[in-house]
């Protein structure tokens, strides 16, 4: 299994809303660093999903339950998107201020690469985040 982290601004798409729609797929990604990570991910890995900009915070963990398809939202086929379900709401939202303070994780995605809205997560990653969210899975 490979874990990865997902952000979008919760004005636009929020945990609250992928909560209550059970479910969605991960369109709008318009970076090929990006995309080739939706091309990675499989059915069945777990993704953390990021409030980014507003928020600024890891709210849940999800899971791909369908890999890579044609985005339904672009017209080039070159885009793509995953079908993702939510897992789980961590019981402590875990913030950027608190990964960037925690040693273990200086050498995270979300802080190297800050733009990338679809990033890898090591499995070392996925489970300081988890105990940071007072959350199991």
């Amino acid at each position: 299994m490979n874990f990865w982290l997902v952000k979008q601004e919760p004005s636009k798409y929020s945990w609250e809303t992928f909560i209550t729609e059970k479910g969605t797929f991960w369109d709008g990604v318009r970076n090929y660093q990006a995309r080739n990570n939706l091309l990675a991910m499989k059915k069945g890995d777990r993704v953390m999903f990021y409030h980014s900009v507003v928020g600024k915070e890891i709210m849940g963990i999800a899971k791909v339950t369908r890999e890579a398809y044609p985005d339904p939202t672009a017209d080039d086929p070159a885009w793509v998107v995953v079908d993702l379900k939510p897992v789980k709401s961590l019981k402590a939202p875990v913030t950027l201020e608190q990964i960037k303070s925690h040693s273990k994780l200086k050498d995270i995605a979300l802080i190297k690469q800050s733009r990338l809205s679809v990033m890898p997560l090591t499995s070392a990653e996925f489970e300081i985040i988890l105990e940071m969210g007072k959350t199991q899975v």
